[in-house]
């Protein structure tokens, strides 16, 4: 059956607000949750981006949900500090805690002031990352010399049983990639045709595991609230790849979504005021065999949205799966 959790948004909630929030959602009735890392968020509007990993031990010993956090390795982390926050979470929290892991942005990575490689080149390195961080989760003592660099780093501290390591992608192309090496796959919400080619393309490959989804939504008691806040939250979130990928302040975003239409936002964010269009178009994802649903609600206040959802949506989901 399929789980239904929280996703907490980093960039646009301060940090305590979202460990309530999420403590919140655990008593409504959903199952898990997820976060985002980043060091900055997408808009000005958006106005916060709290340090995942501190966080997420917080809200780990807050609650008994199973977290999971996506993860760009290579750049403004090393490989090996990240297996080691994977590692201390993982054993600390055995059997709750998961990481999904992709190539990132710029607006994170540029901080270091090293370039931003190309695409293929950002597949790359993380394929090295990802062989660094099982090795060392393994217990291996790592040396490696290539798009990134360890000298004989050695994790002391380890969970009994590694954590699964997801791969993150937004293409047809990299889901069918991912298989080649992850332990499951994470998307957003798209048109069910391209998630149902992402998923075959993934499991044709080889691509074993749970298949993750984060659902942006948007809901408020009045429908032109509802959108009011998807347009205000959300609108610099609606550019496909590599404009995304490449932009990197969030004055430049602010820039660039400036007279972007709410129609734009409505093709991202699944916008109403009603719990049963939600209901609706969570059955269609469920229909495509997710094992886990992250929904982000992208307005700053989480706990009408929680309440309404844990008692009016989550509820016939789950009767009807």
């Amino acid at each position: 059956m399929t789980e239904f959790g929280f996703h907490a948004s980093h960039e646009q909630i301060h940090p305590s607000e979202l460990l309530a929030a999420v403590v919140h959602a655990e008593r409504a009735g959903f199952d898990a949750a997820m976060c985002s890392d980043h060091f900055s968020p997408w808009s000005a509007r958006q106005g916060h981006s709290g340090f995942a990993w501190s966080w997420l031990g917080a809200a780990l010993q807050a609650t008994s949900l199973p977290f999971g956090v996506v993860n760009a390795p290579g750049q403004r982390y090393h490989p090996a500090i990240i297996a080691q926050a994977i590692g201390t979470l993982a054993a600390m929290y055995p059997s709750r805690f998961w990481a999904a892991l992709g190539t990132g942005e710029a607006s994170n990575e540029h901080i270091t002031g090293a370039g931003w490689p190309r695409k293929d080149v950002r597949a790359a390195r993380l394929r090295e990352c990802v062989d660094v961080i099982r090795a060392l989760l393994a217990g291996e003592e790592v040396s490696h010399d290539g798009l990134v660099t360890v000298d004989r780093a050695k994790l002391w501290t380890r969970p009994e049983r590694p954590p699964a390591l997801i791969g993150a992608a937004v293409s047809v192309e990299t889901a069918r990639w991912c298989a080649e090496w992850a332990d499951g796959l994470i998307t957003v919400n798209a048109p069910v045709p391209h998630l149902r080619r992402m998923i075959d393309a993934y499991r044709d490959a080889g691509g074993r595991g749970p298949l993750h989804l984060q659902v942006h939504v948007s809901w408020a008691p009045a429908q032109a609230d509802a959108e009011a806040i998807a347009y205000d939250q959300w609108r610099s979130n609606v550019f496909a790849p590599p404009v995304c990928w490449d932009l990197e302040l969030t004055e430049h975003f602010d820039v660039v979504s400036a007279d972007v239409p709410p129609a734009k936002v409505a093709e991202v964010v699944n916008i109403s005021a009603d719990p049963g269009r939600h209901v609706g178009w969570l059955e269609e994802y469920v229909g495509l065999g997710f094992d886990q649903i992250a929904l982000h609600h992208v307005g700053q206040e989480q706990r009408a949205f929680i309440d309404t959802f844990g008692a009016e949506v989550l509820p016939k989901l789950r009767t009807t799966a």
